[in-house]
């Protein structure tokens, strides 16, 4: 007899690393669009304003969505953008 094939697990809801806030250093952000490309969530998007270096900086625009995973931290170059720990 053979078996059914077996579907691969997937979670209900979202799993969250760690409740953070996403704190983005407008002026120092050149708009390489890294943090944007890379989020595994999608919760960046580039912002319709300009900074002081002529760049579209990215914004938080589904904070519900992130996990707080780090990496749009992790790949900025010019370290612009952060993850802190959310006040309780």
């Amino acid at each position: 007899m053979a078996k059914a094939p077996r579907k691969p697990l997937t979670p209900r809801r979202t799993l969250k690393l760690r409740e953070v806030d996403i704190v983005v250093i407008w002026d120092r952000c050149k708009g390489c669009g890294f943090c944007i490309e890379f989020c595994p969530r999608g919760v960046l998007a580039f912002s319709e304003k300009f900074n002081i270096r002529g760049a579209h900086p990215p914004e938080v625009v589904r904070p519900e969505e992130c996990v707080g995973c780090g990496l749009c931290q992790d790949i900025c170059p010019d370290l612009a953008i952060f993850v802190v720990p959310r006040k309780a």
